[in-house]
């Protein structure tokens, strides 16, 4: 008898525990708050929660969580903006934008982006909350956000239009469960969140009838966009420019100049020497060879004997170990202001993301102790800053032109991009190619804009772009949303 009740024990133990890490699949944590932005205050209700992705019988096959702030001194929300947010990977969470961005809470970094102690979260001053609601939502396997149903192909869901398809029926019940459909809506994603958003925003438009008024892509992802050959060569010497140019490593005659005037000079060359040269491969001049590697040293910071070796196409690798070679470091992948040290100084390639090491020191204790603390959402469950989502299927990525198409379907949808200039990883010059690549017709420049900013692939990390970015999104919501009565037609 004194067995089977302690089988019977352990067996509810087990099945106590097992409950405990399985995130529920609707559930919702509520509390109130105020923070002041750009100095007024403005009271707020978030929710920490989850929402199911429901499979074709009806039934929950996974859960997404999810932060929803709603500003609660707006009576009518039918015309107060919703922001809906993706960060990217695939895999990463929403961490990212979340509580250094655009939400009201911000990590405790210092003004160029870097740790300190105590970590943790304070007032955001810069957020958008005083314009817009703002939902930020994990992907599955992201976040605290997981495959529910044991039998679920997870080609469901990890794709490029799987991705879009299952978060695009997603948002729409969001969006119905709040009571959202008569409001402006944006979506913002940061890297290969722009790859999602640009998708979904035809998605919504096709399958769900939703019609949106604004996408914003920060740090873009090439979007399908073919640029392969010379071209995708060529499309990182503007950031190289800059990278050295931060770094104190170009010729004095241009460190002496402001950045945006040598960022002229090398989209310049870029454009008009230097990929009609590549373009001539093994057949260009060896004169004219030369005359190419001397320029491209001259605005990279490399020596021309490199970029002799490489045939004038240094690789984003071999640029980030090289350039501080000498001075015994290299610099990040994805935020070039970032130094890191190698185990040896000689190679192609650095042993690590100095700039990735030092974002997830200070994101991932302060993104545990909001939700946790803060919050209240209890769950054993671990927050995946960056979780399983392999394999992928990149195959039919069609999202830059789904995301034209959107624009053409739909006169009220514009396009803003945000892009750092010491971001290696997605460039600022090939987010300005993109762009350009967007519109053939050049019919929808006008609803296209683009804003460059000193900092890396997360740009808003720097205090002073992280003003100046929110500011834009401000303003971008304002020049997006038609005066009342204004008709969607061309």
């Amino acid at each position: 008898m004194k067995s089977i009740f302690l089988l019977v024990l352990s067996l509810v133990t087990l099945i106590s525990f097992a409950q405990e890490r399985v995130l529920p699949a609707e559930s919702a944590v509520s509390s109130t708050a105020t923070v002041t932005i750009k100095g007024k205050p403005v009271p707020y209700k978030v929710t920490a929660g989850t929402q199911p992705v429901w499979n074709a019988e009806g039934k929950p096959s996974a859960a997404l969580f999810y932060i929803y702030y709603e500003r609660t001194d707006v009576p009518d929300k039918s015309k107060r903006p919703l922001v809906i947010s993706f960060n990217g990977g695939p895999g990463s969470a929403s961490v990212w934008m979340h509580i250094a961005y655009t939400g009201p809470k911000q990590l405790n970094i210092d003004l160029e982006g870097f740790p300190v102690q105590p970590y943790g979260v304070r007032d955001n001053p810069h957020s958008i909350l005083d314009v817009a609601d703002i939902v930020f939502i994990d992907p599955v396997n992201t976040g605290f956000s997981r495959i529910l149903d044991p039998k679920a192909e997870k080609s469901t869901f990890f794709g490029v239009n799987a991705d879009i398809k299952y978060l695009g029926d997603w948002v729409d019940n969001f969006v119905s469960r709040q009571g959202r459909w008569t409001s402006p809506k944006y979506l913002i994603g940061e890297s290969y969140g722009t790859t999602r958003v640009s998708g979904l925003a035809l998605e919504l438009q096709n399958a769900h009838w939703m019609y949106l008024n604004g996408v914003i892509l920060v740090s873009p992802t090439e979007l399908g966009i073919k640029r392969d050959g010379p071209i995708n060569d060529a499309l990182s010497l503007p950031y190289y420019t800059a990278a050295a140019w931060y770094q104190k490593a170009l010729p004095a005659d241009l460190q002496q100049k402001d950045l945006n005037e040598v960022l002229a000079e090398s989209e310049a060359f870029t454009i008009e020497e230097f990929i009609p040269a590549l373009s001539r491969g093994g057949f260009l001049e060896e004169a004219r060879k030369k005359q190419i590697a001397s320029k491209v040293s001259r605005y990279s910071g490399l020596s021309e004997r490199t970029v002799m070796h490489y045939n004038l196409a240094v690789p984003t690798q071999y640029f980030w170990k090289d350039l501080l070679r000498e001075k015994g470091f290299t610099v990040g992948r994805l935020d070039s202001r970032y130094l890191g040290i190698d185990k040896q100084q000689a190679g192609s390639s650095p042993d690590y993301n100095s700039e990735l090491t030092s974002w997830l020191h200070s994101f991932t204790p302060a993104i545990n102790y909001y939700l946790r603390d803060v919050l209240k959402y209890k769950t054993d469950l671990q927050y995946n800053m960056f979780g399983p989502v392999r394999p992928w299927d990149n195959s039919n990525d069609n999202t830059g032109e789904n995301l034209r198409l959107a624009m053409a379907e739909n006169p009220y949808l514009h396009v803003m991009i945000q892009s750092g200039y010491y971001d290696g990883a997605t460039t600022y010059f090939d987010a300005k190619y993109s762009m350009w690549q967007l519109d053939p017709s050049g019919k929808m420049k006008d609803r296209l804009r683009f804003e460059g900013y000193r900092s890396g692939h997360m740009m808003y990390l720097r205090a002073e772009d992280l003003a100046s970015s929110n500011e834009h999104i401000r303003d971008f919501i304002r020049k997006s949303t038609p005066a009342a009565g204004m008709p969607a037609k061309y």
